[in-house]
């Protein structure tokens, strides 16, 4: 086995550990009141998961990536699927939620410990590296401190 396998095996395995024990936690709604983001089960699968968004828009938990480094180092990418999500739409307000109350929740323990989380919105699945014209896209960049999500300019 080549050790970038080994190391995403090792990386899987903490995350699922950990998940295991918050699956019965409840994450608070985010400032405002909106709807709240369950904390979830990594356990039971990415994509088993439907999140309702400050918005009032479903998105669904595709996976998480943390094994290609960004322009920061260690990057820990969680892509979502909205199928309704459409070209030109704000949806920073739900990404931001998705980084607060999602992915900082399940970073904790990753080795290495990311630098960077990078939330995905999409309106379909697509191979993460890989182009598809006909699929709407947001990215957003965020830099973790005093444990927070601080969005970055790409």
């Amino acid at each position: 086995m080549s050790a970038a396998a080994r190391r995403v095996l090792i990386a899987f395995a903490l995350s699922l550990g950990l998940a295991a024990g918050s699956c019965d936690e409840e994450q608070p709604a985010p400032e405002g009141g909106d709807a709240a983001l369950p904390a979830g089960d990594a356990a039971a699968g990415a994509g088993a998961e439907r999140l309702t968004l400050p918005s009032g828009a479903q998105v669904e938990w595709l996976d998480v990536l943390n094994d290609t480094a960004g322009v920061q180092g260690a990057t820990a990418r969680f892509r979502f699927v909205d199928e309704n999500l459409k070209p030109g739409e704000d949806r920073g307000a739900d990404m931001q939620a998705l980084c607060d109350t999602f992915a900082l929740t399940r970073v904790e323990g990753m080795v290495p410990p990311p630098r960077q989380i990078v939330i995905a919105l999409a309106d379909r699945p697509v191979a993460f590296g890989q182009t598809d014209p006909d699929a709407v896209q947001l990215f957003e960049a965020y830099r973790l401190e005093n444990a927070a999500c601080i969005w970055e300019m790409f």
